[in-house]
Order: structure tokens, then C-alpha cells, then sequence
């Protein structure tokens, strides 16, 4: 919990800090405008990441009475980590996904998609659910809402600077300076938000699965449904901003056949993933 609180932290210093960065580029009254926007776009990625990642997956909240199937399995699965009930949302993606988002345990959020409720059984449904409630047990979900904001917000500073380069004073040499350093900004961020999200990502989401599995006592429900999610997640579509992609239990991105993001994956080898989880049923 403390190590993910400290890359958090991190996370919201380096996001501030970028924005100054760009806003120095206009003198000291950007550099002051530069933390101010910061100082905005840090706090609404802590307090509003979980609307953020709702918003982007189109998730609408859901009743007990309209998803009872859902609420049945997460109110159990939660009693068992010993969390607060989270809040569910159900997204329309016919694609079968799912991530958990929020703050902390008290204010986080598990959403699933319509393709999900339809294609894995109930006891796939609970592994899949398992996953995602130990990322909430372990306060996961900060840490990637926060990830999601600051590459969001790494290619906005990207985007401030070229227009700066641009439109900014002096010239001759100057400029083209600015504009040459714009332009690597503008082909480097993308790659630096990338390699940033890997690096979080990829362990988690192998921890995630093993506190999964030992919520329910076996693996074999979650790898049954990663098999299918991987399956129909290289086939049918996702409308998905790259930066939120990480949040989801598979990359719902991974079917698309020219994507930039996709030259580094968020995560690890779904065979990789089920073979632990095989070996976990096997050892317990």
C-alpha cells in the first residue's frame, strides 16, 4: 500500500512539473500560469479519476435490480477481501472487459461490459470479479486512474509546446530551437507515456491475478475467462482512449492492427498469466 501511495505521489509530481516545464517556455508569467494548471490537472486526476475512466468507457451505473447477477457475486467477493461494496457501472461494449477504478476501497468503482455479462459463466464471472476487487484491496486503482491522467496530460503539455514553439516570440535560431524541440516532444511523449504505463502495469496486473485467485481458493475460473476475453478482445472492437487501456483486466485494445500504443504492452502475455494461474490451482 505505502509503495503504491509513493508512485502515486510521484506520478502527480511529475505530472506538475511537466506543466511548468512547457509554461517556462513563455518567461515567468507562463511558468506561474504553468503551475497553476498543474496545480488544477494534478487534483482532478486524484479526485476525479474514477469519473474519468467511467466516462471514457461510456459506463452507465446500474441497480441492484437491473444486474443482480453482478451485484450478488461483487457483495459476496467484497465480505470476502473485507472491502466496502464498491459502486458498478456496466459500459455497452459488446467486447467482454472489465477494470476497477477510484481513489481508495471507500470510493472505487467496478464496471464491467455488456460483452462480459454475456459471454463467461457465473464462475468466470467471479474470477474475473476477483481480479478486479484485488486491485481495489490493494489500492491499485489510484495508481492507474493517475497513470491514465498523466499520459493524458503528457501529450497535452506536448501539444502546448508546440504551439508555444510556434507562436512564440523571437526568431532566427531561437525559434528554429524551439520548434526542433517541440517536434521531439511531440514524438517522444507518446513513446515516454507508453514505456510509463508498461512499467506500472505489468507486475500489478500478474499480483492482481494471484489475489484473485486466492479470494476464490483456484485460478482456473479467471484463466478460463482470460482465455475468452483474449479471444473475442483480438476480434471485436473497443472505442478506448489508449491512456485508460491499462485499467482493463485484457488490453481492449490488443485487436487493432496499426496502434501506435501497441508497440509496448500494458500487459503481460495473457499464456503467461494462465499458466501461473494453472500453476497456483495446482500448488493450492
Amino acid at each position: 500500500m505505502l509503495k503504491n501511495n509513493v508512485k502515486t505521489a510521484a506520478l502527480l509530481a511529475l505530472l506538475g512539473a511537466l506543466f511548468m516545464g512547457i509554461g517556462s517556455i513563455w518567461g515567468t508569467q507562463g511558468l506561474f500560469l504553468g503551475l497553476i494548471l498543474g496545480l488544477v490537472f494534478v487534483g482532478g486526476s486524484y479526485w476525479f479519476s474514477d469519473k474519468l475512466a467511467v466516462r471514457a468507457a461510456g459506463a452507465v451505473p446500474v441497480t441492484e435490480a437491473e444486474a443482480p447477477r453482478l451485484y450478488a457475486v461483487v457483495r459476496d467477493l467484497a465480505q470476502r477481501a473485507d472491502i466496502p461494496m464498491p459502486r458498478l457501472y456496466v459500459s455497452p461494449s459488446a467486447q467482454p472487459n472489465a477494470f476497477a477504478t477510484g481513489r481508495n476501497p471507500e470510493n472505487a468503482v467496478v464496471a464491467v461490459t455488456q460483452g462480459l455479462m454475456q459471454v463467461v459463466d457465473d464462475d468466470e464471472l467471479r474470477g474475473v470479479l476477483a481480479h478486479e476487487l484485488s486491485h481495489v484491496r490493494h489500492r491499485d486503482i489510484l495508481i492507474t486512474s493517475v497513470a491514465a491522467a498523466v499520459a493524458m496530460g503528457i501529450t497535452f503539455v506536448a501539444r502546448m509546446a508546440m504551439w508555444g514553439s510556434l507562436f512564440g516570440g523571437g526568431g532566427g535560431r531561437d525559434r528554429e530551437g524551439n520548434a526542433f524541440g517541440a517536434l521531439a516532444m511531440m514524438l517522444l511523449a507518446p513513446l515516454a507515456a507508453a514505456v510509463l504505463q508498461m512499467a506500472l502495469s505489468r507486475s500489478r496486473e500478474f499480483d492482481a491475478d494471484r489475489g484473485g485467485a486466492e479470494l476464490l481458493g483456484t485460478g482456473e475460473p479467471l484463466a478460463r475467462a482470460l482465455q475468452k476475453i483474449d479471444a473475442y478482445a483480438k476480434q471485436v472492437p473497443m472505442n478506448v482512449d489508449p491512456a485508460h487501456a491499462t485499467a482493463y483486466i485484457i488490453n481492449p485494445l490488443s485487436g487493432r492492427k496499426v496502434q501506435f500504443a501497441n508497440l509496448f504492452s500494458t500487459h503481460p502475455p495473457t499464456e503467461e498469466r494462465i499458466r501461473r494461474l494453472h500453476e497456483f490451482s495446482h500448488t493450492h
